[in-house]
């Protein structure tokens, strides 16, 4: 009888963890790698899982992808580390247990890492070669990832004709990352091909069965479920899972009347949480009917909050709009920042932001700063957010927070890499990229959280994006600008631009481009500083004309900032030929400099020909 007509007619076990069972036993390298290096350890695993009660036992291969092995130093392995994968496995099975090659989803918010395009032909590679050594299915698992799985399940049932398990994981009960339903994933997988599909890692059995009382019993398929033995804990740098094989006991009657047909375990199972399941499986009979449970949030609309301020981008596109620059400062006293955002905001400034921590060097939080602006002098705050301190779960955080303060614009960028600034050993997170960045803001506004999980309320952020054209291939820049607006990028702000030739091209080369563009501009404050700006700084390049006006002035600093001024001028006076937006920053918190552009600016007459 074939692993599919078994399914139709009872209930199978699947094997548990490899990883976690190897790591318990001192095994501390690549997983997949052990295949070749100590082949008799991984037959152990599986022998015992069969001798648990196993009647479908996965490869040893959930990594054996080139773009994983990578990281090993093994991506010309990938031949031999998932054949041998399939020998041990169906040597261990002795004809009492299905094998299914087991693939690895790879993506997970680091979508920017590797392309689809790549993924797939990692894929198509490591698929071949399990095909060929002769599996009986395959296992595709751990996929957050939708597209990704999509894409995968497609191109196994290309391949082949044998049966395909496909295995989402979550972050919250229900719905996927983004807020997909996964009974809407179940069905779009199913009409690709997948014979069964399921749930697996992330979470224990209690939280996986909340999300299977939202699953309907499929009618072209059959469900699987995978979860982890508990949540994990973490002591003496290791990683530890409760030990609660009766608990699975208990637990596994409760997936079987949920309609699951293949139950194993993935992260922190144990030969004794398989043993566990298939008692209560020889005790239990599948059901045929099952009545599905409602999530609250997969089925209803978030609240929308409307907006207080028109937002940037649309001052911008009907009027001359001026954001200025007001750097934190690295100390406590917060006065002369406070004093010079008074005198911006008095000054008709339509927003004051802040960087995140610039240059890699703690400030103080741009978060609390612009509370301060915004209930003590009315200004409006538009906070830098970066990629570079905060993983997922404090990028989240404190954007709810922005949320719950009012503060609504924000600018979306990488961040200066740490080794740049006062704690050059500080780690640099980057979960996620600055398009990605842009994408969950852009969810939030749904609603959505980063993970897929309902908030109860849409965001309102009105989100800025970084843009350089300080480049030598512009049309190269405008091509990451365009997309940052499929991300979901609503107008932008330039690195300083101190040239009318390069803001005539940025002009020409951004004509397609509908969201607004807020042209840098800093005033010089000396030739040292000049120069500095010119040789040091990624991103800023000077004509050899502002140079040497900056040079003659020598170190008299009054001339020197009246030369600057005249220079910053002359650039507004180009960038309103075409522009709208002028982004002032402010050096080196003289911010007496940018009052006076901000008034020279709101003296000037319209005379812009663009909605820029």
């Amino acid at each position: 009888m074939s692993f599919l007509e078994k399914l139709a007619s009872k209930v199978l076990i699947g094997d548990g963890a490899m990883g976690t069972l190897l790591y318990e036993r001192g095994v501390d390298q690549c997983f997949e790698e052990v295949n070749l290096t100590n082949s008799e350890k991984i037959h152990r695993a599986h022998a015992e899982y069969v001798s648990a009660g196993a009647d479908v036992i996965q490869t040893n291969t959930y990594a054996a992808n080139r773009l994983k092995l990578e990281k090993y130093n093994l991506e010309k392995e990938v031949h031999s580390i998932n054949r041998a994968g399939v020998q041990i496995a169906k040597k261990a099975a002795e004809d009492q247990s299905f094998v299914l090659g087991t693939i690895g989803g790879i993506r997970r918010f680091q979508l920017e890492e590797w392309d689809l395009q790549e993924i797939e032909s990692a894929f198509l590679e490591q698929m071949n070669e399990l095909l060929t050594e002769g599996v009986d299915g395959l296992l595709l698992e751990t996929f957050y990832d939708l597209e990704e799985a999509k894409m995968a399940t497609a191109l196994a049932r290309k391949l082949t004709a044998q049966p395909i398990v496909v295995n989402l994981s979550l972050g919250e009960i229900g719905v996927m990352n983004g807020g997909i339903a996964v009974s809407n994933a179940f069905e779009q997988l199913t009409d690709i091909g997948a014979d069964v599909v399921g749930l697996n890692c992330r979470t224990g059995p209690f939280h996986m069965l909340r999300s299977f009382e939202t699953i309907a019993l499929p009618e072209r398929a059959f469900l699987s479920a995978y979860p982890n033995a508990s949540l994990p804990d973490y002591r003496d740098g290791r990683v530890f899972y409760q030990s609660n094989a009766d608990y699975f006991q208990d637990m596994g009657e409760k997936f079987i009347k949920q309609g699951v047909r293949l139950l194993g375990g993935c992260c922190g199972t144990t030969p004794d949480h398989i043993r566990a399941f298939a008692k209560m499986r020889d005790v239990t009979q599948p059901i045929t009917t099952k009545k599905v449970k409602t999530i609250l949030g997969v089925e209803r609309n978030p609240i929308s909050i409307p907006r207080k301020e028109i937002p940037l981008p649309d001052i911008v596109k009907e009027r001359k709009s001026v954001i200025v620059e007001l750097d934190p400062p690295k100390k406590l006293n917060t006065k002369r920042f406070m004093e010079g955002a008074k005198a911006l905001h008095e000054a008709g400034v339509d927003a004051i932001t802040m960087a995140d921590n610039s240059l890699a060097s703690p400030r103080v939080d741009n978060l609390a700063l612009g509370s301060m602006m915004k209930h003590s002098i009315g200004a409006r705050p538009l906070v830098h957010v970066t990629c570079r301190d905060r993983n997922l779960i404090g990028l989240q955080s404190h954007l709810m927070g922005l949320d719950a303060l009012g503060i609504d614009d924000v600018l979306a960028v990488t961040g200066d890499p740490t080794k740049i600034g006062d704690f050059p050993g500080a780690t640099s997170v980057y979960d996620v990229s600055s398009f990605q960045l842009i994408s969950f803001l852009k969810q939030l506004n749904e609603g959505i959280s980063f993970s897929g999980k309902e908030l109860g309320q849409k965001a309102n952020f009105s989100i800025g994006a970084a843009f350089n054209p300080n480049v030598r291939h512009l049309d190269k820049a405008v091509k990451r600008m365009e997309k940052k607006v499929e991300s979901g990028a609503d107008y932008f702000m330039t690195q300083p631009i101190y040239s009318i030739e390069q803001i005539e091209a940025l002009a020409n080369e951004t004509k397609h481009i509908k969201e607004p563009i807020y042209i840098g501009i800093m005033p010089l404050t000396g030739t040292r500083n000049a120069e500095f700006l010119h040789n040091e700084v990624p991103g800023i390049k000077l004509t050899d004309d502002i140079r040497s006006a900056m040079a003659a002035c020598g170190e008299d600093k009054e001339a020197a900032t009246l030369e600057g001024i005249k220079i910053a001028k002359h650039l507004i006076d180009a960038t309103l030929n075409f522009f709208n937006g002028i982004y002032l920053i402010t050096p080196f918190m003289r911010y007496e400099m940018t009052v006076e552009l901000t008034k020279y600016i709101e003296s000037r007459k319209p005379i812009i020909q663009t909605s820029k």
